[in-house]
C-alpha cells in the first residue's frame, strides 16, 4: 500500500494543536522540505519483524520487564524469527543502513547541530525507503544504542567486559546519581512510549487489508495524510533522545537537562500524544468500514451457500456455527462437554435461535418436548438434534450479569449449544433477521441432512403438535393442518391430561378467559345455575390471558377463595394454551393460508381476538365444540336461559345454546382486533375479520404496559 504526501489543509489541522514550537507557515514550508526528500525506489523492508525486536529492546530498557508466560513467548518469537533465513537476510541489508543512521545521530548531537536539521539529514540518508521503513530503521538505530546503555548497567557488575565498557561510558557513575537523574529519565521514557505507539499505529495502517479499504474511504485518505507529518515528528523524537543519552554518556551525570531541553522533551511527547490520538481515530473508523465489508462479504456467501446443493450439512453449520477447526465449539448439553460440530452431519438439524431473554416458560415446554421425544424416540426422531444459537447485541458490553445469564440458560438446555456467543459472527446475526426473519421471539430453523431449509421457523408445529411433527417440514406442516379438525383436543393437546378426560367422558366444558373479576364471577355463577337447571355435567376451566399476568392472579385468587371453577395452578400451562393458539395463526401464516376460508382458522382467530378486549368462553360437548364467542354475548345467552330453555329437551342443551347465542350475536355482530408484536418475526400483509370477513384496517400502535407479558418476560 503507497503512503502518499500529506495534503496542506491535514497538516493546517494538526498542527493548530501546538502552534507553540514554530508558525503554521514555518510548519508547512518544513513539511515540503521533509516531502521533497521523498522519493522511495520501491525497495521493501519487513518492518513488522524489526519491530518487534526494537518493542523488545525498549520495552527492557525503559520500562518494567514483563513477567512470566508473556515474557517468554516474546523471547521464543524472537529465537524463532532469528532462526528464519529470510529475517536474517533482512537484517543483513539493512545493518549498514542502521549503523549510519546511528552515526548520524550521535556526530550531529556531539557537534551541537540543531534537531531539525539532524532529521532533515536523516530524512535525505532513508530518501528511499517508504515512510513506515524510515521510521522502524531509525528506531532501531537508538534501540541499539539505548539498549547497550541499559544493557551495561545491568549487567556491569557482574560481567568484567560490561564492566570495562561500562566504566568507559561512565555508566557506574550515572548509576550512581541516578535519584538526581529521575525526572530525565522519565522524561525520556515517556516520549519513547509515544514514540512507540504512534510508530506502531503508523504499521497498521500500512497492513490494512487492500481488498477491503482504499483511497476513497475519509478516514483512511485521512490518515495517510497525515503519516509524514507522524513520521516526522518521531524520529525528530528520535534525535531529541538520542541526544539526551548520547550526551549524559560523553559528558556524565554533572550535565544537568536544562530547562529547554525539558520542556522539548515534554512539547515532542505532547505533540506526538495529539498524533497518535488523532491516527487512533481515523484507524478506529477504518476498522468499522473494514468490519462492515466483510460482514457484507460473508453475509453474501451465506446467502449464496443456502442455494448450493451440499452432499451434507457441514459447510452450512460451519458458516452459521464457526468456521474454524481451532475449537469445539458446541456443547453437548446432555454431558456438559465439549465437541465438534461432526457430531451434527448428515443429521436434521434444528437451529433454536434466540437472545438471552429467551422465557423459563418457552425453556420448559421446549425440554418437556424434547425429552419426551427422547424417552419415546422411533429411529427416525432419533435423527434430529437440536442447537441453541444465542443472539447477542454486539453493542452492548459483555458484562458479568450478561455473562451469568448465558451461563444460567446454557445449563438449563438438555440439547446441543453454542459455546459462546461471540463464535457467532455479524454476518450470521444479520442473516437470521433479514432472511429468517429472527426479532427477538424464539424460532427454530429445520436444516435437512444436506443443510438444506426445510423451514424457515418451526416453532409453532412444536408448540403445536411436539415432536410428531418431524421431520419439522413445511410439507409436514402442511399434511398436519390437513389432519385437524375444530375440536377440543387441538386447543388443549398436551397441557391437562384432567381435560383430556372429561372429553372421553363426554362431559359439557367451558373454556373461558379474561382479566374481569366481575365477569367472572357472574358468568361462572350463572353457568352453574343453568347446568344445574338443566341437569347437565358441566365443568369449567379458567385460562386467563396471553398478558396482563398480575390481573389474571388477581382473577385466580378470586377464583380459588370462590371456589368458581377448575384452573390451572401453573401459569406455565396459561402461557403456553395462548402460545399454541398463537402460534396456529402464525404456522398458517407461514405458509400463507392465514386468510383462506378455513373455518377452523376463523375459529382460532376470534379466540385470539377475543382475548385482546373483555371476558369469553368457549362451550364443548365432549370433543366438538358447540360455541365460541365474546363475553358480550355468551353470558347474556345464559342469563336468557329461560327464553330457550323449553327446546333443551328437544334439541339438546348444546344446540339450545348456540341457537339463542347465534340470534345475539347477529344483532351485536363484534369485530374483531388484532395486535402483532414486531417481535414475532413474520407479520401478514392484510387479514380478513372472523367474524364479518372484511379486509381489517392496520394500525400502528406503540404499547407500554409493565404488566403485559412483553418480551422476555414469564409469568
Amino acid at each position: 500500500m503507497a503512503l502518499r504526501s500529506a495534503s496542506g489543509a491535514s497538516q493546517q489541522q494538526l498542527m493548530k494543536s501546538d502552534r507553540s514550537m514554530m508558525g503554521m507557515s514555518d510548519d508547512n514550508m518544513m513539511m515540503k522540505q521533509i516531502i521533497a526528500t521523498h522519493t522511495p525506489d520501491g525497495r521493501e523492508v519487513e518492518v513488522k519483524p524489526v519491530f518487534q525486536l526494537i518493542e523488545d529492546i525498549l520495552n527492557r530498557a525503559t520500562l518494567q520487564v514483563s513477567s512470566g508466560d508473556n515474557a517468554v513467548h516474546t523471547q521464543m518469537e524472537m529465537e524463532d524469527k532469528a532462526q528464519q533465513a529470510s529475517f536474517i537476510a533482512m537484517i543483513e541489508a539493512i545493518s549498514f543502513a542502521i549503523d549510519r543512521i546511528s552515526c548520524e545521530i550521535a556526530y550531529k548531537a556531539l557537534g551541537g547541530t540543531d534537531a531539525h536539521q539532524t532529521t532533515v539529514s536523516l530524512f535525505n540518508m532513508l530518501t528511499a525507503y517508504s515512510w513506515d521503513a524510515k521510521l522502524v530503521l531509525t528506531l532501531a538505530a537508538f534501540a541499539i544504542n539505548y539498549g547497550e546503555f541499559w544493557l551495561l548497567a545491568q549487567i556491569y557488575s557482574t560481567n568484567p567486559l560490561a564492566k570495562s565498557m561500562a566504566i568507559l561510558k561512565q555508566v557506574p557513575s550515572i548509576l550512581e546519581h541516578a535519584s538526581n537523574l529521575k525526572s530525565r529519565f522519565d522524561a525520556l521514557n515517556s516520549l519513547i512510549k509515544v514514540m512507540m505507539d504512534v510508530t506502531r499505529c503508523i504499521i497498521e495502517f500500512k497492513d490494512l487489508p487492500s481488498l477491503y479499504i482504499t483511497q476513497d474511504v475519509p478516514a483512511f485518505t485521512t490518515a495517510i495524510s497525515l503519516i509524514p507529518t507522524a513520521v516526522y515528528w518521531t524520529i525528530r523524537s528520535v534525535v531529541a533522545c538520542a541526544t539526551q543519552i548520547t550526551t549524559l554518556t560523553s559528558m556524565g551525570h554533572e550535565f544537568a537537562l536544562s530547562a529547554s531541553e525539558g520542556w522539548e522533551l515534554s512539547t515532542l511527547a505532547h505533540k506526538l500524544k495529539t498524533i497518535y490520538e488523532h491516527l487512533r481515530k481515523q484507524m478506529a473508523v477504518c476498522y468499522q468500514h473494514i468490519d462492515e465489508r466483510k460482514s457484507l462479504e460473508a453475509y453474501q456467501m451465506l446467502l449464496n451457500l443456502f442455494e448450493m446443493v451440499h452432499i451434507d450439512n457441514m459447510k452450512v453449520l460451519k458458516a452459521l456455527i464457526y468456521a474454524k477447526d481451532d475449537l469445539q465449539p458446541l456443547v453437548d448439553g446432555s454431558t456438559k462437554k465439549r465437541v465438534n460440530i461432526d457430531v451434527l452431519r448428515r443429521k436434521n438439524v434444528l437451529l433454536l435461535i434466540s437472545d438471552l431473554n429467551i422465557s423459563h416458560d418457552e425453556l420448559s415446554i421446549l425440554e418437556q418436548i424434547y425429552t419426551e421425544s427422547r424417552q419415546h424416540a422411533t429411529r427416525l426422531v432419533n435423527q434430529y438434534e437440536v442447537v441453541w444459537i444465542p443472539v447477542v447485541d454486539r453493542s452492548i458490553p459483555w458484562d458479568e450479569t450478561m455473562k451469568n445469564r448465558f451461563e444460567n440458560i446454557q445449563s438449563q438446555m438438555p440439547w446441543y449449544t453454542v459455546y459462546h456467543p461471540t463464535l457467532i459472527e455479524k454476518a450470521v446475526i444479520k442473516f437470521t433477521k433479514e432472511v429468517w426473519h429472527f426479532r427477538n421471539k424464539p424460532i427454530l430453523v429445520v436444516l435437512d441432512p444436506q443443510g438444506k431449509v426445510v423451514s424457515p421457523n418451526a416453532i409453532h408445529m412444536m408448540w403445536i403438535w411436539g415432536s410428531n411433527a418431524f421431520p419439522f417440514t413445511s410439507l409436514k406442516e402442511e399434511a398436519l393442518w390437513k389432519e385437524e379438525t375444530w375440536r377440543l383436543e387441538l386447543l388443549i393437546d398436551g397441557i391437562d391430561p384432567v381435560l383430556l378426560g372429561w372429553i372421553k367422558e363426554g362431559k359439557y366444558i367451558f373454556l373461558y378467559g379474561g382479566d374481569d373479576v366481575e365477569w367472572v364471577r357472574k358468568f361462572t355463577t350463572t353457568a352453574r345455575t343453568v347446568s344445574n337447571s338443566a341437569r347437565i355435567p358441566l365443568e369449567m376451566v379458567y385460562v386467563g390471558k396471553s398478558s396482563k399476568r398480575e390481573q389474571v392472579r388477581r382473577v385466580l385468587a378470586a377464583i380459588i377463595v370462590e371456589k368458581l371453577s377448575y384452573y390451572w395452578e401453573d401459569l406455565t400451562m396459561v402461557w403456553f394454551f395462548w402460545t399454541r393458539l398463537e402460534s396456529m395463526l402464525f404456522s398458517k401464516i407461514q405458509l400463507g393460508r392465514a386468510d383462506d376460508m378455513d373455518p377452523m382458522m376463523q375459529e382460532i382467530k376470534k379466540l385470539i381476538s377475543y382475548d385482546r378486549d373483555g371476558g369469553w368462553a368457549l362451550l364443548s360437548k365432549g370433543s366438538q365444540i358447540v360455541v365460541n364467542g365474546h363475553g358480550t354475548t355468551v353470558l347474556p345467552a345464559l342469563l336468557e336461559y329461560d327464553m330457550w330453555k323449553d327446546h333443551v329437551l328437544t334439541k339438546g342443551f348444546d344446540q339450545s345454546l348456540k341457537d339463542h347465542h347465534d340470534k345475539l350475536y347477529s344483532i351485536a355482530h363484534p369485530c374483531c382486533r388484532f395486535e402483532f408484536s414486531t417481535h414475532g418475526g413474520r407479520i401478514p400483509e392484510s387479514m380478513k375479520c372472523p367474524e364479518c370477513q372484511r379486509v381489517m384496517e392496520k394500525f400502528t400502535t406503540f404499547c407500554c404496559c409493565h404488566d403485559d407479558n412483553i418480551p422476555g418476560t414469564q409469568y
